[in-house]
């Protein structure tokens, strides 16, 4: 599944006569980003030209169509996705409102919060496009570069202490990143606010100088853009800053993730650089694959603007532009090595990188329930299965959210996990707070089933033009059958990592699962496994089709082999690591259900724990003499025993 590109990445700046894809063509020929959007969006039609819809990307949108209304001979149900840009997941409390009306004005009602800290937002018709995006810039929000060829979402943990500041300080230089990578063309406020232009806040000063510091040839100091020039990047582009051992944003999954580094008084010193994660990939392409970033180095926080700006022009001179499918920068450090692609990065930054600094083990946290902030206020994480934020079969999520941010004035953070939190919560207005989410059924963390908690999926279909099958609206029967297949084992209370896309481009990180699902034909899945509980391994496909009929039948031996070959504390991801894939086909393709009941539900019997080498022992011998497991261990109990009492 994983090996070599065929093709090298180019060894050097991509030359104006190289041959490009398509979509280099339609950015050359945009006017940065305003044609044929701008004309189209003129017209009385549903829907954009393929030219359009690769510009409305960038800014912040996809025309989608809806399959489970779609009719041989009429035209497509066309419907646009908007997604919102929030450094960090930040939402103030009069964008949040603002979204939530939108939701039932030009959408379908629901509102999704997203694995990059956004808000999509589905539905909006293109009539009512302009409409949508201008109450949402008009109210503190921005959708500007949330898709398209450029730096996406910038994310940090959700975690608003005010006693640690290295959390602020992530949060601070989420923000700085996004300012500074933001497109700098006016086409997104003539198109959508007939040229008004509206900033949210004001850019720190050294954003604004770090953007106009042409430091070895990283700027294209003539362009409206001067950082991207007039293509744009070569694929989508991603970055993340958190803080040492809080892996709650997924940090080896991203082009960069910055990590804080700071004294002992907490003040910040510099970050440690990891670059080239990417979870996208394609069915049997395996020049595509799943990729964890590499340790990079470290910078002053001096030099930081500039170490980012540096990496994206070596990403923006050296990225293939000719394959987009080979386009992301992990595929340029596969091809040229973590070495050369360091050098090249240095020389555009003018000074060699520092050793990467040592870090603590790294933990994945959700940020659920209610934590004291540090200032005597509080902030709570409410769960928000698969991210879909709806009024549904008692629960009254939508209702819930909006009735906290009206009455408390309460800014909102996304989290990595699809879910949202709350904070700067007054300590005299918890109660009440905490009233309106029993009220309208929104379970505590405590009482969620941890194979929900901790799960994650795609919206999928109807909606996403690149599913293959279903996620969203499947996971939450998936997670019930494993559940109850877990309890059938012998496992009541066992949980682990499970995601699920409705395709191979990863958006909801299944390939850093313990258990990941990935569409691959209708009904059907490939099966990865391995990855790590807190994130920091990539899991490995198991099996390439896994038709939704069959999870029973090819999780229960994993999961029988698991239980009696565990080690102590060990996870489920952990251990398929361990013991290798050959082993967990071995032992399913010999599996027998009735040779491997659990023993502690019979009457009278009872199950006893063995190391795993002899359980491998005891199996081989079972399988050579044509009996039960159960049936050799007796005997040699009973023959040991009886030469015992001799």
């Amino acid at each position: 599944m994983v090996q070599t590109p065929l093709k090298p990445a180019q060894s050097g700046p991509n030359p104006a006569s190289a041959k490009r894809s398509k979509v280099e063509d339609i950015k050359e020929n945009s006017n940065f980003l305003r044609e044929p959007l701008a004309s189209e969006l003129l017209t009385d039609t549903s829907f954009f030209s393929e030219s359009a819809i690769q510009i409305l990307k960038f800014h912040g949108s996809y025309q989608q169509d809806n399959r489970d209304t779609r009719t041989k001979g009429q035209e497509k149900d066309y419907q646009m996705m908007l997604r919102t840009r929030n450094p960090g997941g930040y939402i103030a409390p009069e964008l949040y409102l603002t979204l939530d009306r939108l939701s039932d004005e030009y959408g379908n009602h629901t509102l999704r919060a997203t694995t990059r800290q956004g808000i999509q937002l589905h539905g909006v018709l293109k009539k009512n496009l302009k409409a949508t995006i201008a109450a949402i810039v008009k109210n503190l929000g921005s959708t500007l570069g949330a898709c398209g060829d450029l730096n996406r979402n910038v994310m940090a943990p959700p975690a608003p202490f005010k006693n640690r500041p290295e959390y602020q300080i992530a949060q601070d230089y989420a923000n700085h990143i996004a300012d500074l990578l933001r497109p700098q063309t006016e086409a997104y406020y003539e198109i959508w606010l007939d040229g008004e232009k509206f900033l949210s806040s004001e850019e720190h000063p050294e954003v604004v100088e770090a953007r106009q510091r042409n430091v070895n040839n990283t700027l294209f100091p003539d362009s409206p853009e001067p950082i991207y020039g007039t293509h744009y990047m070569p694929r989508k582009f991603k970055c993340a800053v958190t803080v040492p051992g809080d892996n709650s944003i997924d940090a080896y999954t991203h082009d960069v993730t910055l990590v804080v580094i700071t004294d002992k008084a907490g003040k910040l010193k510099g970050f440690n650089v990891l670059a080239g994660g990417g979870l996208g990939r394609t069915h049997n392409k395996e020049e595509t694959f799943a990729r964890v970033a590499d340790e990079i180095g470290y910078v002053d926080k001096d030099d930081v603007f500039d170490l980012m700006k540096a990496i994206v022009a070596t990403q923006r001179d050296y990225g293939d532009r000719v394959n987009r499918r080979h386009s992301r920068m992990k595929y340029l450090i596969h091809d040229w090595g973590v070495e050369r692609f360091r050098q090249q990065v240095e020389t555009y930054l003018g000074k060699p990188l520092k050793p990467f600094k040592k870090l603590p083990k790294w933990t994945f946290y959700d940020y659920l329930g209610w934590y004291e902030q540090g200032d005597g206020n509080w902030f709570v994480g409410v769960p928000i299965e698969n991210g879909r934020i709806l009024d549904r079969d008692g629960l009254q999520l939508k209702t819930a959210l909006r009735e906290i941010v009206q009455k408390f004035n309460l800014p909102m953070l996304v989290t990595p996990n699809q879910s949202v939190l709350f904070y700067d919560i007054k300590p005299e207005d918890k109660d009440a707070v905490q009233a309106i989410l029993t009220r309208c059924g929104i379970q505590k963390e405590t009482d969620l089933d941890p194979l929900v908690r901790y799960a994650m999926a795609c919206p999928a279909l109807p909606l996403c033009g690149l599913a293959i099958t279903e996620s969203e609206r499947i996971m939450p029967t998936n997670l019930g059958r494993i559940r109850a297949l877990l309890t059938k084992v012998g496992l009541p209370d066992e949980h682990f990592v499970v995601r699920m896309t409705g395709c191979p481009n990863g958006c909801a990180r299944p390939y850093m699962a313990e258990l990941g699902f990935v569409g691959s034909a209708p009904e059907s899945y490939q099966l990865w496994l391995g990855g790590s509980p807190d994130q920091t391994r990539l899991a490995r496909p198991y099996m390439e089709r896994l038709h939704d009929n069959d999870l029973e039948t090819t999780l229960e031996p994993l999961f029988v082999f698991f239980r009696d070959g565990r080690k102590k504390g060990e996870s489920f991801g952990d251990f398929c690591d361990r013991v290798g894939f050959e082993a967990l086909r071995q032992f399913a393709d010999a599996y027998d259900p009735l040779r491997y009941t659990p023993s502690h539900t019979k009457e009278g019997r009872h199950r006893l724990s063995v190391s795993h080498d002899f359980f491998l022992t005891l199996q081989a011998t079972a399988d050579k003499e044509g009996r039960s497991m159960g049936q050799v261990v007796a005997d040699a109990l009973a023959l040991y025993l009886q030469q015992t009492a001799e």
